[in-house]
């Protein structure tokens, strides 16, 4: 299917929307970060200079060739305050929508938006090992774009909820003894939820025009005029029933590249096997667990401890939870409603004690990034293998 391609950028984001960084840098040390415009329906994928470990907040280069170090630490205490200022906002309208870490510096960028709703104007914001913030000057740097050709229109009148209280629809509401802020909102808001990176190729997640909406594309890159659209299906365990029009909240490649494993609201996780996802009709993923209702997921994340991988989920009412990764291939598909006696919940998983944690990416194979409320605001902390 033929789409869209700018080879450069002349203007910049609309709109603040998930981030990820290539893993590899060019020999000159560039780097490569993906951002989505969720207004707009597009990727940019901008050509950051070199950076190197200790790079400070100005994002100044490196010696070439420079090689990638142990992650520093990143702590930034009452950074919603602190990114409201640099933005010229009041701190609740500093919204941030997506986080990612340079594969060299490991310098935190976040995409923030400058307010609440689909007209809230963006910001790439990026903090240096020293807790410097910066706006990254997203016009003066080199780009190109992928334009999706399956988002909704802007009448489609169907519309996703969302649990995180970003939305300046959200109310309250109470289901079953819980109060959850609710927002129903366009579908073309949710054309771009999430974005994975497998052997040089973007997954982008998200919501299309079809009747099956929930897809996962493809997109070479560097980009190239077509993308690779899969709509797929997952078995909602909580729900009790298949869906196709629920979207990926939080994504990340797995299995060395050979799968995507996906968590949704409500809050199964699935496993999608890549050799599947072939454009090619409707793909049905393997849920693995499910990890509670009344709620909404915002980052997965990978790392290592002791010699074994684990995986981290965030969420907006449930604490951090870790499942080991190897008890994911030996899970059998679940198929069966929670509802009923003897219904399984998949995967073992642990509840941390870590608290108010939204947002994350991982520094290293050691250590996370994640931003925590605690108290009247928002901070950066830096979590390690060893207190997960």
């Amino acid at each position: 299917m033929e789409t869209p391609l700018t080879l450069t950028a002349t203007s910049t984001l609309l709109s603040a929307g998930p981030l990820l960084f290539a893993p590899d840098t060019s020999p000159d040390g560039a780097a490569v970060l993906f951002a989505a415009d969720v207004s707009q329906a597009t990727i940019f994928a901008f050509e950051l200079p070199s950076e190197t470990t200790g790079d400070a907040g100005d994002g100044a280069g490196g010696p070439e060739g420079a090689t990638a170090e142990a992650a520093a630490d990143v702590r930034v205490d009452r950074f919603g305050t602190k990114v409201a200022a640099l933005l010229g906002v009041e701190r609740e309208d500093a919204v941030v929508r997506g986080i990612a870490v340079h594969p060299t510096s490991h310098a935190v960028y976040l995409s923030v938006a400058r307010g609440h709703g689909a007209d809230a104007g963006p910001a790439i914001v990026r903090v240096g090992t020293d807790g410097e913030l910066s706006v990254v000057e997203l016009d003066a740097l080199p780009a190109t774009t992928f334009e999706l050709d399956d988002a909704p229109a802007a009448d489609d009148e169907r519309t996703d909820v969302w649990l995180d209280g970003t939305d300046p629809a959200s109310a309250p509401r109470e289901i079953y003894g819980v109060t959850l802020d609710i927002a129903q909102v366009p579908v073309r808001r949710s054309t771009i939820t999430g974005l994975a990176w497998v052997d040089g190729t973007l997954f982008v997640a998200g919501l299309s025009n079809e009747e099956f909406s929930s897809r996962l594309r493809q997109i070479a890159y560097p980009f190239e005029a077509s993308a690779t659209e899969t709509s797929v299906e997952i078995y909602h365990v909580d729900h009790g029933t298949y869906e196709t029009q629920s979207p990926i909240r939080a994504l990340t490649s797995f299995d060395n590249g050979s799968s995507i494993l996906a968590s949704y609201t409500c809050t199964p996780v699935v496993q999608f096997s890549v050799a599947d996802l072939r454009g090619e009709g409707l793909v049905r993923g393997r849920t693995v667990a499910e990890l509670g209702p009344m709620n909404q997921p915002f980052s997965i994340v990978s790392y290592d401890r002791d010699g074994e991988e684990f995986l981290l989920v965030s969420n907006t009412r449930h604490p951090l939870l870790k499942i080991p990764a190897s008890t994911i291939d030996g899970q059998s598909h679940l198929d069966q409603p929670l509802s009923d006696d003897g219904a399984s919940r998949g995967v073992p998983r642990e509840e941390l004690p870590q608290p108010g944690i939204t947002w994350m990416a991982a520094l290293d194979r050691d250590s996370i990034v994640v931003l925590q409320a605690a108290g009247d605001d928002t901070h950066l902390r830096t979590l390690h293998a060893d207190e997960l």
